[in-house]
């Protein structure tokens, strides 16, 4: 009798461990008629647990980042820097730029200062920019014209300084029907103006007013609409319009600071080399892709996509040659089929991007497969690093700690694609990729937790506990 209490009592405990995955009830928190494609796989077996059209194209948004992130780790490798140069010509100096997007204003100073030490005090010549690095479009085509004055959609140049931004920010502690304030740092060579003013909350209904941003190819910015008021300033960040201007005013104010005088001008010329006689080296490509994944950034993937396709082809890095040279890097060298796959930029900003859950779960298998690669170490982490630190549907125990995954999301987009592993030790690899989503919210209505937030709670709590 006590056998078969115990065997009962361990059968109940086997059960309850264990419940079954049921992703359907986790589907149906989504609004209506929103698209779900999902793939969940057994890396051990090779078994698919869960496919919901796996083969169907979708936007991958910035999942398409881990494509980017493997052709460049198989094909530049951990060693490969950005590197940018000061050359000598004649009475001329130029800088050479390689996309480097990590290139700050202080490095641009140092190289100054080797000029300057090496007794140039005078430049008697011209001061050239060389960006034919890259070529083409700085942007993508498919990226939407309303968000291109903000950060995230820096323009991708060879010539990239200050990650192609600039910070400020619009103060509205003030009285209703008052111009709001706009402040950006002395020294940033962009020019800001704002005629938003401050209304209540009623009015800005009222008058169906939003705050907008228009910008030009002069790095003029104007600020427009209302707001309503902030006791502490709106940060804002300015996604550079024209970045050779913006890079020739900074270089005119190091020349300045460094006490090197400039008899010509600041011109760029894609053509012109010279002796080169100090090199700014960024940090090698394993640290690169680790701000790039964890951070989701935009600039770094697209700069690293064009290299890819210059260092492939030997000819200046574009979109284009970009995305045939990492589809080509992925076939030859992983054994990944992406020409089904539609990529238009390494970012996976634009919406003409489109892709299966099945192409991207190839990406994610490798990676996993591939641990001497490290590009699973430089994934996000639920509750802990990168994207997912504050992801509010996977950043609590239980599944704190246990999902390793790229995100991406875009308008009505939110994706997923990693690893995870279960309360039984087991990693089960998933790549969710959710679109057409649009809540519908009620005036005024606000929930504890949006619907895409408890789906994804509901589905990788489930799947935690049920293997």
């Amino acid at each position: 009798m006590f056998k078969k209490l115990l065997c009962s009592a361990l059968m109940a405990t086997s059960f309850s461990s264990f419940a079954a995955f049921s992703p359907q009830q986790a589907i149906n928190q989504l609004p209506k008629g929103s698209d779900v494609a999902l793939l969940i796989v057994n890396p051990a077996t090779n078994k698919v647990i869960y496919d919901k059209r796996a083969d169907e194209l979708q936007a991958p948004a910035s999942t398409q980042k881990t494509i980017t992130a493997l052709a460049a780790k198989l094909y530049l490798g951990n060693n490969f820097h950005f590197d940018t140069y000061l050359e000598t010509k004649g009475n001329d100096v130029i800088l050479k730029f390689n996309g480097d997007p990590t290139l700050k204003r202080s490095d641009i100073a140092n190289l100054l200062r080797q000029l300057k030490q090496q007794g140039v005090t005078t430049i008697k010549g011209n001061l050239y920019l060389n960006g034919g690095h890259f070529t083409g479009y700085e942007r993508a085509i498919g990226w939407p014209w309303d968000i291109l004055g903000s950060c995230y959609s820096a323009p991708s140049s060879s010539i990239s300084l200050e990650h192609n931004c600039v910070q400020g920010a619009l103060y509205s502690n003030k009285s209703f029907g008052d111009v709001t304030r706009v402040n950006v740092p002395s020294h940033q060579p962009i020019k800001v103006q704002t005629s938003a003013i401050v209304v209540s909350k009623a009015q800005q209904k009222e008058q169906h007013c939003e705050l907008s941003m228009t910008s030009n190819d002069r790095n003029m910015y104007q600020i427009s609409g209302c707001i309503q008021p902030r006791k502490e300033p709106l940060p804002l960040k300015f996604a550079v319009q024209n970045t050779t201007l913006y890079s020739n005013a900074i270089i005119q104010q190091e020349l300045k600071r460094a006490g090197i005088k400039l008899n010509g001008k600041v011109l760029r010329n894609d053509k012109i080399s010279g002796k080169i006689i100090a090199t700014h080296r960024s940090a090698p490509l394993s640290t690169l892709l680790d701000i790039m994944l964890k951070r989701s950034d935009n600039l770094f993937a697209d700069n690293i996509a064009k290299t890819i396709g210059a260092k492939y082809y030997n000819q200046a890095g574009s979109y284009t040659n970009g995305i045939e040279a990492i589809k080509a890097i992925l076939k030859d060298k992983a054994g990944i089929d992406l020409s089904d796959t539609v990529m238009v930029d390494g970012s996976g900003l634009s919406r003409n991007n489109r892709l299966t859950a099945s192409d991207l779960m190839k990406v994610v298998t490798y990676i996993y497969r591939h641990p001497q690669l490290g590009l699973m170490n430089d994934l996000p982490v639920s509750g802990k690093s990168g994207t997912l630190q504050y992801r509010r549907s996977i950043r609590d125990v239980p599944l704190k700690g246990k999902i390793i995954a790229k995100s991406g999301s875009l308008f009505g987009t939110y994706n997923l694609a990693g690893v995870m592993n279960t309360q039984n030790g087991k990693p089960l690899l998933f790549v969710q990729l959710v679109t057409n989503y649009y809540p519908h919210m009620h005036d005024g209505e606000k929930a504890a937790l949006p619907p895409i937030y408890q789906f994804e709670k509901q589905l990788y709590n489930s799947l935690y506990k049920s293997y």
